[in-house]
């Protein structure tokens, strides 16, 4: 399942001639490890990060303190800034992220399978953050995670690629994936 979209990711990446860096919380190298499972990935994947600490989430990737101070770890905007940071601190075209719950207990008020994934690409615009409420074990919620993460970055490259050269980097609502999906309720 996540093979699939890891090799997918890859190859939009190598057709594109751009490089992928990766920031991971809750899925704790599973992300980099589905993408350095498809032969070739050394063409696209310029290395992860293993965020699993929320004071890492600030230290090494750039997350905003007072954020991770006021609302902790698992929060769209979490992950988004994620994303960024880890684009910039592995020089990458794209970033993607992954921030979240996968238990056995709720962290930071958020149930167990509250899920944030994160994709910055290449254009100005605000990076993609996708909510999700995953149900399952640890390990189910974990994987299913990669593969949400994984199929973003997939829909996240084919936007960027289909979209004419003027409108790049515009504040358009579909460049910037909509309104989170995530809602507690």
């Amino acid at each position: 399942m996540s093979g699939e979209a890891a090799a997918r990711a890859l190859g939009l990446l190598t057709d594109a001639g751009q490089r992928l860096a990766v920031a991971e919380s809750l899925t704790g190298g599973l992300v980099s490890a589905a993408l350095t499972d498809v032969p070739g990935a050394s063409r696209a994947f310029r290395g992860g990060v293993t965020a699993y600490a929320t004071d890492l989430k600030g230290g090494l990737l750039g997350v905003d303190g007072e954020l991770l101070a006021s609302g902790g770890a698992v929060q769209p905007e979490v992950a988004r800034q994620m994303a960024s940071g880890a684009r910039r601190l592995l020089n990458a075209e794209w970033g993607l992220a992954t921030t979240g719950v996968a238990g056995p207990e709720p962290q930071d008020g958020a149930p167990v399978g509250t899920v944030f994934v994160a994709v910055a690409g290449p254009m100005s615009a605000e990076p993609a953050v996708e909510g999700l409420m995953l149900q399952g074990e640890r390990g189910e919620i974990r994987n299913k995670s990669v593969h949400a993460a994984l199929e973003l970055l997939c829909a996240r490259i084919a936007e960027h690629r289909e979209e004419p050269a003027g409108r790049r980097g515009t504040n358009h609502t579909e460049q910037n994936g909509g309104p989170d999906v995530y809602s507690p309720e």
